[in-house]
This record gives structure tokens, sequence and C-alpha cells, in this order.
């Protein structure tokens, strides 16, 4: 097989340094001098492929892998030849993910994922699993739907009946749909008259209002329009006809399409009661008096309880969950900046049960340096109403100050509810409010801050609550319990686990009473990213509402979610599969380590109960090689502390998605055209020291295999490390000093290419 390692010496991208002469076009004798830079470089064409510097008599079972993208790999053409070139094994970029596979309607398409897997056989390749259970590239459209409320339609009784007009399709005018109600005789000239009807609609739609004359002639204009919402609402519209003999009272929707719901319609004379409307509720289940063009084309009788009811159409929503703090479901809330900690206490506001503490260190520089934050869904609308409560106290007196934002974290405005002053005693604080009638922006409104810097003090919070002012339709809305939730999502989770190991067989589409075969993916990502990156790393919870692709599985299955997801792994794919729990920063420097160690106690909770067996843990390393000593020094004294915490794990150890960028003396990223030889030379040292530190601290037995995330540097407008140059190969696939490093770091020496002639391959 051809090895696609090449190193182009007409061009290259190294800073500015752009092209050499064409030598075909050069006089005889005439000769041209390489760039000094370009000369620097030819040693990279003297290395061996990757995969051959790996001591496969000290590592027989270790893994040297890439990330792909599944649709180049399949074309078989440079990708292709790379990987299998210099690398064992191969993990999809997101092929292989929830939301690449699952459809809005629950269907699942395998095509991809299988054709990879095969295609990967026959290249001599394995694939690593990436990933079974993540809460991003989630279906969030079908997974939330299986979890909807239960929606059971009100009792007939409650709105009688009403005059539905309905229009399938936008037609050229609004005229070209018009119903109206022929009067017995006709309105007089010169009177004042009022007409009134309750209406609602599927949509918005502006609804006009003409008076005609059956006799035909000139109609009354401007006549009405009125714009109907998808709520009940009262419709006036006063007039005096002047030029026609109106006994027609027509409404025109041809521009919209849906139904628009008519009910309790009364037209009458300035000073008098009568109402020239003879059927004007539609109880009598007619609608006697009013035709249109083609009589029951565009308007109907609804059934009984869709109409319009006198009774309270008004209730209230909660839009907090565990508001009381009873329970451990905390997707309504969380606590950041500022060291901000929080605890629950007891007992709570009326001496029972328990609150939430939440503390303020220290007096931060803004009111917004430590926050209380909740968020909902869905976003609140300009006009709706919502009232906010809570029991709240300190240790000590104080204010809180409330910001809106759009989703925990992101500003919309500085002020929400105003200012909640705050004793040592309980007290209510419960405010009204109309969104769109202060804070310029509320109507991207999907959380709350509750600004706790001003004061270093313990807050306690109690009976939380957010709810919106809706329409009662008389439907009931059922809430699934947590219970049915939990149910629901595990046999989800289920689906989509075996739908997925059977799609990574030897024979995948065998008919029924068929062996499928082994496994061709025999090691997962089981659990991608489970923890939160906070400095004291938890699991990860919902921190942001309305993300079409965000879904916290443990927001429904609790902590134990992981246990949920071995166990199908294990029922559906073998007990065989090599298992792990993938994160990143377990090399952070900026918490020395602390989401290693986090990941490692929680590995060993999870694995607590008997049963549960996790075989290793991945190390994702996105790191960044800085210039600024110091902070370069913490970098690699901290990667050292990760393999010695993870050596001392017992587990098995893989760097699963290895690169890195680089940065300026002031943490700025450098960008690709920007970085110069010599730090990329840097940068190769620095995967020297990573992965020969693995080698050096991992245990034989515990090294599953390393994987370079990104072969080639990053091109601008990438949705990962943009611009960045990450890859061992640059965009023109030339090896890059990087490709050296690495490779020193395989091999365990620094490598002379002229002395190994090329190969470097240990036995």
């Amino acid at each position: 097989m051809k090895h696609y390692n090449k190193l182009l010496l007409g061009a290259i991208s190294l800073g500015v340094l752009t092209v050499c002469a064409d030598e075909s076009l050069l006089q005889p004798g005439e000769t041209v001098k390489k760039p000094e830079e370009l000369v620097q470089l030819e040693y990279l064409n003297q290395y061996d492929v990757l995969k051959n510097y790996v001591n496969r008599s000290e590592n027989p079972n270790f893994k040297l892998g890439t990330g792909i993208i599944v649709s180049e790999f399949l074309k078989k053409e440079l990708v292709y030849g790379l990987a299998a070139s210099n690398f064992d094994e191969m993990t999809a970029g997101n092929a292989m993910k929830y939301a690449s596979v699952v459809k809005d309607d629950g269907t699942m398409d395998f095509t991809q994922v299988t054709n990879f897997v095969q295609t990967a056989k026959e290249a001599g390749m394995t694939v690593y699993g990436h990933t079974l259970c993540w809460h991003s590239q989630q279906n969030k459209t079908y997974l939330e739907g299986l979890i909807a409320p239960t929606i059971i339609p009100g009792e007939a009784s409650d709105g009688g009946r009403c005059l539905i007009l309905k229009n399938a399709s936008a037609l050229t005018n609004n005229y070209d749909a018009q119903t109206w109600y022929q009067l017995s005789t006709p309105l007089a000239n010169g009177q004042a008259y009022t007409l009134k009807f309750m209406a609602k609609a599927t949509g918005d739609v502006a609804l006009e209002i003409y008076l005609q004359s059956s006799l035909g002639g000139s109609q009354q204009y401007p006549g009405s329009v009125s714009t109907i919402g998808t709520a009940w609402q009262e419709v006036t519209f006063s007039f005096t006809p002047s030029d026609a003999l109106v006994d027609k009272i027509a409404f025109n929707f041809g521009l919209f399409v849906g139904e628009i719901y008519i009910d309790n319609v009364t037209l009458t004379a300035t000073g008098l009661d009568e109402n020239l409307i003879e059927n004007s509720d539609f109880e009598n289940g007619t609608i006697t008096g009013w035709t249109g063009w083609t009589p029951g084309k565009f308007e109907t009788i609804s059934e009984d309880g869709k109409g319009y009811s006198s009774a309270s159409t008004v209730s209230w929503k909660e839009l907090i969950t565990n508001g009381t703090f009873e329970g451990d479901n905390e997707t309504s809330y969380i606590v950041q900046s500022g060291g901000t900690t929080k605890a629950y206490v007891t007992p709570g506001s009326d001496g029972t049960g328990r609150a939430l503490a939440v503390t303020n260190p220290s007096v931060q520089v803004n009111d917004y340096g430590s926050q209380f934050i909740f968020n909902f869904s869905p976003v609140a609308q300009p006009g709706e109403e919502y009232v906010f409560s809570v029991d709240v106290k300190a240790d000590v007196t104080a204010k809180i100050t409330t910001q809106a934002q759009s989703v925990p974290g992101s500003y919309l405005h500085w002020n929400m509810f105003g200012d909640i002053n705050v004793t040592t005693e309980w007290q209510t604080f419960t405010k009204t409010i109309t969104i769109g009638s202060g804070a310029e922006g509320w109507e991207n409104l999907g959380a709350v801050a509750l600004n706790l810097g001003l004061t270093a003090t313990t807050y306690y919070f109690d009976n939380l609550s957010f709810k919106k002012k809706v329409e009662d339709t008389g439907d009931q809305e059922i809430e699934k319990t947590p219970e049915e939730k939990k149910e629901i999502l595990t046999n989800a989770l289920g689906t989509w686990i075996k739908g997925m190991m059977n799609a990574c067989k030897e024979n995948p589409n065998a008919e029924e009473g068929e062996s499928a075969g082994a496994t061709l993916v025999k090691a997962w990502d089981a659990v991608n990213e489970p923890l939160d990156d906070s400095g004291s790393p938890t699991l990860k919870y919902s921190w942001t509402v309305n993300d079409l692709n965000n879904f916290y599985w443990q927001d429904y299955l609790g902590k134990d979610y992981v246990r949920q997801v071995i166990a199908l792994v294990r029922k559906h794919g073998g007990e065989d599969l090599k298992l792990f729990i993938n994160d990143y920063n377990l090399e952070a420097a900026y918490n020395n380590n602390a989401k290693c160690k986090a990941l490692i106690d929680w590995v060993s909770y999870w694995e607590s109960d008997g049963v549960t067996k996790i075989d290793g843990i991945g190390t994702q390393m996105h790191v960044t090689y800085s210039l600024k000593p110091e902070e370069q020094a913490k970098n690699e004294a901290c990667v050292v502390k990760m393999f010695e915490l993870l050596a001392a794990s017992g587990k098995l150890v893989k760097i699963s998605e290895l690169d890195m960028g680089i940065s300026d003396e002031n943490g700025d990223e450098i960008k690709t055209e920007n970085v110069t030889l010599e730090q990329q030379k840097l940068m190769s040292d620095y995967y020297e020291f990573i992965i020969s530190k693995y080698f050096e601290l991992i245990p034989a037995a515990q090294r599953y295999g390393i994987t370079q995330w990104s072969p080639t540097d990053s091109p601008a407008g990438s949705g990962w490390r943009a611009d960045s140059p990450i890859g061992l190969w640059n965009l023109s696939y030339d090896r890059k000093p990087t490709y050296a490093g690495f490779a020193n770091g395989l091999a365990g020496e620094i490598i002379d290419p002229e002395s190994t002639g090329g190969s470097s391959a240990q036995e």
C-alpha cells in the first residue's frame, strides 16, 4: 500500500514562506537555492509511518488511532490511505453519535456506521466506538417528545359550540375565502351599530370585516381589520352604514391557512339591546344564517366543548422543577462564579423539610460575581405574564439584585424583578411581570440570575416558583412522573444501544434465525464527558435550555445512569467489550487535576455495586503549548500528575483525542498562518513529552492506546479549534515538525531518520 506521507518541496505553509521556483523554467546551468526553512524540514521525509514506531513486543495490544471524518474515509482516497498507512484504529468524529443515526420519529439509520466498520475491517484496521451516551449531539426533539405531558381533551360541556372558519391553503386575495352573516332586514343608513364577538385562531391572522349588500354594488370600506391570536379575545367593531344597503356582515381570511373560531356574536344598534344575529352562540348545533361563496367550503360548526366559555380561562403553570428543594433534581437551578457553593440544610422556611443554602465566600467586584440562577423552558415571549415567588433569608441583612439572561450565564439585562431586600428572618418575595414591558430583550428570556456578590454571607432559599399565565383550553395536561420518564428513557437508551451493537457485527443484516456474527467494534466510549468542568467537578446536569442538541440523560436517570449504560452495552454487545468513561481537562493545570481525581472517584462509585465493570478511562487531552514558561511548566507537571493518578486507578488508560494548539505569553491563541518554525518545534517537543510520559508512567498492562484526534490542521470556519495548527500534517497533507515529535514519543527516543534509512519499526 502506498504511504501517504508527503512533504511538498515546491510550496509549504509556514508563516509567510511561499513557493520555490519551478526548476523546469530555468536556463541550462542556472540553479535556485532552496529557502533555509524548507531545507530544515527535509528530514521529515526520512521518517517511517507512525505505527511502525510502536514497540510491539512491549505493547502487543496497544492501538495507535486517529480521529476520522467517516464520509472522507469511505471515499478510499487520500484520507483512507493516510489512516491505513499510519494508524491501527479509527474513531469516528460524528457518524456513530446518537443525532447522526436517530431521526425525529425515533427510527434509526445505521447505514454509514455499517459501511464504516466493514471498510475498516477490509483495510486491516479496527474501529473505536464513540459514543453511546453523551449530552451533546442528541436528538432532543425525539427524546423530549417521548416524555412530553399527556394531553386529555377537555369535557364537551366546557365551552359549547362555535363557528369555525377554515382555509386549507393560502389564496390570492383575502376575500377569496369569505364567510358572511345574512341579516333578515337591511341596516339603517346613518344608524350607529356595534359588532362584538369572541375569536381565536390556530395562528395569528388579520381578519377583515366588511359591510356588504346582497344586491351587489359598493361595499363599505375600510371596514375593520382585527389581529386574532391563539387565545380567546373579544373583537369590537363600531360602524355607521352610509353608502350601501347593508344586509351582510362579511369575514375575509383568504391569506390565512388554518382555522378561526368565532363565538357569541352580537350586533346591536346604539341605545338598543336587541341582538340582530339570530344564531349568535351556535348552541343549536347549526350555522344557520352563515354562508360563503360555496356553502360549507369555508365554514362549519365545531364539536361540543370547543366554543368560548365565560368561565375563567386563566391558569398558572409552574416552570420550576423541585423548587421546594426536597428532592435531588437540580435541572432548574445552578450556582456559579466567585467560588459560590451550595448545600441543603434543614429545616426549610416552614420549619420542616429542607432549604437550599448558597454561600458567597467573599464580597465580589460586581454584584453578578456570585450568582444563583434558575432556568425554564420554553423561553418567554413578549406580552406573557409570569409570577415569581421565593422564600428567602440570609445570615446577615443583605440585598439581592436580579438579572435577566437568555440561558444561564448569558446576560440580557441588569434588571429583572428589581432588588430583593433580605433579612435574617424568612420572608416571601413575590413579583408579577409582563414580558417586554420593561427590560429590552426579554423576549429571549430563558433564565434569571439572583446576584449575590454584594455581601459575603450565606443565603437561604425555599419554595422557589416561577409560573406562567396560560389560557385554560379545557384540555388536561398530565405530566409524566419521574419514574415514568426514567422507564421510558431507559427503554429508548436500550433500543439505541441494541441497534448500534447489531450494526457493528460481522453480519448486521442477518435474517431472522441467522447469526449476526461477532462484533467488530470491541471498545467504546460508553459514556462521554459526564463531569461538570467547574472547580469541584460534579456530574453534569442541564445548564442551558432551548438547546437543539444537549439532552442530559442524568437529569432523568439520576447519578447511576452510567451503571445503566454499562449494563445495556454488556447485555447487547457482550461481556468482553472494553468500556471506557471519556472526559476532557483531566490534565488541566488551572485546578491541579481536580477533574481527573473526581472522575476516578466516580468510576469507583459506579463500580461499588459489585456488578458494574468499567474497563478504562479516556483522557481527551486537547492541549495547548504555552509560550509563557511558568505556565508551560505547570502544564507539564499536571500531565505527569494525571498519568500517575490514572496509573494508580488500575484501569486501562487511553489518550483518546490528543491534539495541540499554541498560545502566546498573554494566553492568546496563535493561528496557523502565524506559527513560526521555531514554535512548531516547541509543539513537537511537547508531543514527545506527553507520549513518552504515557509509556513511562502507565504500566504496560494498562496501555490501551493513543488516538491523535485531528491528523491535519483545522481549517478556518471549522467547528473544532478553527484555524488552529493542531495537526501532524498541514492542510496540504505535508508532514509538520509535530510529526517528528509524535514519532519520537512513540519510539521512546529521539529518532535520527538518516541513521535508520527511514524505518524505525520495532519488533
